[in-house]
């Protein structure tokens, strides 16, 4: 028994000894080079932090699995030849080196990325290294281009999401833990020496790193962390399997990915909404406080632990889901919904607060240009955007329902029934003038022009299909016209529906956000009808410019009472309107809904005692003299 633990044993406990012993030396020779993270309005620490520390991880690490693979003659890892993998311990220690740079002489960010780069490419050339064993179907230049995208994403994700105390060192021990019980779960157990020495010097180095931090791991060791992690699944792969090979590792370092996503679209929406000022804010380059650390950071108090520790349950359970995948085999596909699907609701509670609402006031920007030339670059590409959505929904419409119904879809399928298809209904939306219609300003009657033009071209294609020879009606055509119409024109309105989706959700989510501040106005309005819906719609177009929010509905109606209009809840009654201004704590009453003189008259008298403000809101005609 002991013979068949000491290897494993020897690798993570030489490797965890080496690292304590090597850190704190380390530690106080970049004390001495001067090589410290001072306090400033970015960073979380409070006292200058000796940083470059990676370097006792890196060397701890290497030193001790040199070591262990020379006294055991075992091989480095299995699968992986000794001199491949001797060349990617050396550009390991070639990607710390660049980072230990940055650390030291603050190196230009795209020199840094430059020379990430070029060892990742040395990496594929030389170590041989890639996707091409798990997908052999890759052409050498794709197959490159994969791996080094992969490889430089890693080494940044890690370097982004080294902002706190453990959290960098902590995740990629999650991590690397994971991709050795994912080769264990796959039956190659002896390909792990690696990730069990890795993980040791990790743990060691986190015995410094951890809350309150004495060295910071530095860019030398978030990209070395970074490089290791992205090329051991490429070293120690199963051929043809992308759950060991990709899918677990994707997972395992699915906290620094997510992030460094994030900050790719928050910087890019940013850039563009700065790019009119000389300001570097926005840079995709230029850093910022808004990553997965910082806001949990800021919901939880100031406290790093609690925020480290919030990260790493969610590296744990992103691991977990991954191995339990491996273990359930045919249902592993159910397991990786579930996990998207946790996954989808926690990122859009996030993205909402940042990246969403950066969108919509880029969006807003786009929407309110007033520069002409703009407008009509708009307005000019509006109708082939919609020519070209229709075609891929009609497409899309046809192949599924084909594939529903005829159990697949066969080559007859896209060369005939396809064509046919789409071009019958294109054709009616043709002739009833969809792509003449202004859908900003559409009413009812547009839609069902939709809805009606979809259905002729059904027919249409039924009846041309009907005659064709050679198609054998397995499904009657009556339910496939039925099917093809209602999917078609599903799909035709919710391309012209989506903007008005898009933005009442911006509407709430900068609700959601400025609910809370002193300078916005809350109103209560009184009336729920189409006066109502059209002051809402005003706001919504102007939100923002807008610094009022609507918090409550009052309504005559008993019937409306506990129902909610556009998102907003009917509160109660008229008498029943100081009441409600007191617990929505409203600043002001909007009048819309069409009253008579003597009624406007109840309506200041229960109105005035509260000391809101009163404005009345309508629309009507007067003529011109």
């Amino acid at each position: 028994m002991f013979a068949l633990i000491w290897p494993y044993a020897a690798c993570f406990l030489g490797a965890l000894a080496l690292t304590l012993v090597l850190t704190p030396l380390v530690r106080e020779m970049n004390r001495r080079l001067g090589m410290v993270d001072k306090p400033d309005k970015r960073r979380i620490n409070k006292i200058p932090i000796p940083r470059g520390g990676g370097l006792a991880l890196a060397a701890g690490v290497l030193l001790s699995f040199g070591l262990f693979v020379g006294f055991s003659g075992s091989e480095p890892m299995q699968g992986f030849d000794s001199g491949s993998f001797l060349r990617l311990c050396a550009l390991s220690i070639l990607m710390a080196g660049v980072g230990l740079a940055d650390d030291r002489f603050s190196l230009a960010p795209k020199l840094k990325l430059l020379c990430q780069i070029v060892v990742a490419s040395l990496a594929w050339w030389l170590c041989g290294i890639g996707f091409r064993d798990i997908w052999p179907w890759l052409p050498s230049w794709l197959d490159a281009a994969i791996t080094v995208m992969w490889i430089v994403g890693a080494v940044n994700a890690f370097n982004l999401i080294d902002g706190l105390d453990g959290l960098a060192s902590g995740l990629a021990f999650i991590a690397v833990l994971g991709m050795a019980g994912a080769l264990v779960f796959s039956g190659n157990a002896h390909a792990v020496y690696f990730h069990l020495a890795f993980a040791g010097g990790l743990l060691g180095f986190l015995r410094y790193n951890y809350n309150p931090a004495s060295v910071f791991l530095g860019d030398c060791g978030s990209m070395f962390i970074g490089f290791m992690l992205s090329v051991l699944p490429l070293c120690s792969h199963e051929a043809d399997s992308f759950l060991v090979s990709v899918g677990v590792p994707l997972l395992a370092m699915g906290v620094p990915i997510f992030d460094t996503s994030l900050a790719i679209l928050r910087r890019s929406i940013r850039h563009l909404l700065n790019r009119g000022d000389n300001s570097s804010e926005g840079e995709v380059m230029t850093a910022d406080s808004d990553h997965l650390h910082h806001r949990i950071l800021r919901s939880v108090g100031l406290s790093q632990r609690k925020a480290a520790w919030a990260l790493y349950v969610l590296a744990l359970f992103l691991v977990a889901v991954g191995l339990v995948g491996m273990s359930l085999r045919s249902r592993a596909a159910g397991l990786w919904l579930f996990a998207v699907t946790v996954a989808a609701v926690v990122i859009f509670r996030d993205m909402a607060r940042v990246e969403l609402f950066d969108a919509g006031r880029l969006l807003s920007a786009v929407a309110h240009a007033r520069d002409t030339s703009t407008r009509r670059r708009i307005a000019r590409f509006a109708t082939p955007v919609y020519l070209l959505l229709d075609i891929v929904m009609l497409a899309v419409s046809a192949l599924v329902v084909r594939s529903t119904l005829y159990g697949g879809v066969s080559r007859y399928a896209v060369m005939t029934f396809l064509p046919i298809r789409v071009t019958a209904i294109f054709l009616f939306l043709f002739i009833f003038n969809v792509y003449r219609t202004v859908w900003s300003r559409a009413m009812l009657s547009n839609y069902i022009r939709i809805v009606i033009a979809c259905i002729f071209g059904a027919v249409l294609g039924s009846v041309v299909i009907y005659y064709l020879p050679g198609e054998t009606h397995v499904v009657p055509l009556k339910t496939v016209t039925l099917y093809y119409a209602m999917t078609s024109a599903v799909g035709v309105v919710l391309i012209r529906t989506v903007r008005n989706i898009v933005r009442d959700t911006f509407y709430a989510i900068d609700c959601n956000r400025i609910i809370g501040r002193k300078d916005v106005s809350r109103i209560l309005v009184y009336g729920s009808g189409l006066r109502y819906r059209t002051f809402r719609r005003e706001l919504v177009r102007t939100a923002s410019e807008n610094k009022r929010i609507i918090v409550g509905l009052i309504d005559d109606d008993l019937l409306l009472r506990g129902k909610y209009i556009g998102g907003v809840k009917v509160m109660g009654t008229l008498m029943e309107a100081r009441e409600i201004i007191n617990e929505v704590n409203a600043d002001a009453v909007v009048v819309a809904c069409e009253i008579s003189p003597d009624w406007m008259k109840i309506v200041r008298q229960t109105l005035e005692p509260t000391g809101v403000k009163i404005t009345y809101f309508s629309f009507g005609e007067t003529e011109l003299k």
